[in-house]
């Protein structure tokens, strides 16, 4: 490999919530070439506007070496391809390698000798070489190893931050030999302050990806079914937080529900390759059954709740504030909340949910329902807060208490924003995980 720096020139695959920040900062000091297959967002980041909102026109603007292109024929001069597409499960829970895959198949049709191939999307120890080289070799004609190169570097974004950004996050870094693991590392170096880890290999890279997720997951998991105990004892699971919380090794975790295209995908991806190697994951899958199951839980209590104060809940109207899948965020991939809707639905309840930030398209194209108004003016019978925007998050108990119509309201505090004395202080009954 003769490749350096100087001579660098970057294709980005995938231009979501990972790769435009990564294009972008690459694109302050290199040539870098932006490929996405959504012409819709090629077209909206050519007019400098960035729909997911992780950067600004300004911070896009100030990427002076960066293009955008749908056309493969536009990156064959680049000599580095990164690729950061998504890596979904399907309706089994099995990983779905498809973008992956195709990614390959594309860069391969463009690789030449001497070129190096990144992957950053989250995958099992062992993907890049065992699924992402072959397709590489199979639309190259090239060797591994020899003509062409790859490393694993694995992304750390969390969509909505604005404080945990790419260059102030550690970059894990490797390689497929010593020298291109040293190549790999150097040109992340050059863009993240916060510095880099070189993994030993890129198989440890990966596995170092998939534990970060599935850790979380683990732990919101083990705090999800103590939330479940903890209801049927009667204690309130915040307040056992705050109390352990005092001590100085206690991790804190909140329950709540857990979906995106990370913590609620990525550890099906480890539990997939455990299987091939011939161990059954029993603590991993347990999170992810209890995590899975959340949404369901917080609709059927809404209903136990409603029940108990004799409303007739297929006559009411129960509203929802947020439906994407974390706060702060327009992404609705794999929302949790939606099973929650789902769940209300099948009691014959009238959903009205409402977001501030999602996109009223993408909601109907991908979960056939449109979103509605919740006000003081426009009220519910019943309220789930599910989504910890700063809009809701900023409402007061008076304000919340506004929204509901009913005699005795009912708030589902489902992140536990909301001091819980206060609302019952406005009359309102309460429950939260």
């Amino acid at each position: 490999m003769t490749q350096t720096l100087s001579d660098t020139k970057i294709a980005i695959i995938g231009l979501g919530y990972v790769g435009l920040p990564l294009a972008a900062e690459f694109g302050k000091q290199y040539d870098v070439v932006g490929f996405d297959i959504n012409q819709v967002r090629i077209d909206e980041l050519l007019s400098g506007h960035d729909t997911t909102l992780e950067l600004t026109d300004a911070e896009l603007a100030e990427a002076k070496g960066l293009n955008f292109t749908t056309e493969l024929e536009s990156i064959r001069q680049c000599n580095v391809y990164i690729v950061t597409v998504p890596t979904p499960v399907d309706g089994a829970n099995r990983p779905d390698f498809t973008p992956l895959k195709k990614a390959s198949q594309a860069i391969g049709g463009v690789l030449e000798n001497g070129d190096t191939v990144i992957y950053e999307s989250t995958v099992f120890p062992g993907c890049t070489e065992e699924i992402c080289v072959p397709e590489l070799e199979k639309s190259s004609g090239l060797v591994f190893n020899r003509d062409f190169y790859c490393g694993y570097s694995p992304e750390r974004i969390n969509p909505g931050d604005k404080v945990n950004r790419l260059p102030t996050i550690v970059k894990i870094t490797s390689g497929s030999t010593p020298q291109v693991a040293d190549y790999v590392d150097s040109l992340y170096a050059s863009i993240v302050t916060a510095g880099t880890h070189r993994a030993p290999s890129m198989k440890v890279a990966e596995a170092a990806k998939v534990i970060e997720n599935t850790q979380r997951d683990i732990n919101i998991g083990l705090m999800n079914e103590l939330s479940v105990l903890f209801d049927r004892i009667g204690i309130d699971t915040n307040a056992v937080i705050d109390a352990a919380a005092t001590k100085w090794n206690f991790l804190r975790f909140n329950p709540g529900l857990v979906g995106g295209h990370c913590i609620g995908v990525d550890p099906y991806y480890l539990t997939y390759k455990a299987e091939q190697v011939g161990y059954l994951p029993q603590m991993i899958l347990a999170g992810r059954r209890l995590n899975d199951n959340m949404g369901r839980y917080v609709a059927r209590n809404t209903i136990r709740k409603m029940l108990q104060l004799g409303m007739d809940v297929p006559r009411c109207r129960i509203g929802l504030l947020g439906v994407t899948f974390k706060e702060n965020c327009p992404d609705i991939r794999n929302s949790k909340v939606i099973d929650v809707v789902r769940e209300l639905e099948a009691w014959g309840a009238n959903v009205a949910a409402a977001d501030t930030w999602a996109n009223p398209e993408e909601v109907q194209k991908e979960y056939g329902f449109e979103l509605q108004n919740i006000s003081a003016e426009e009220p519910v019978d019943a309220l789930i807060v599910a989504v910890g925007h700063h809009e809701y998050r900023d409402l007061t108990a008076e304000e919340l208490c506004a929204m509901v119509n009913n005699e005795m309201p009912l708030i589902v505090d489902v992140k536990g924003l909301y001091s819980q004395t206060e609302l019952e202080d406005k009359g309102c009954t309460v429950f939260r995980l």
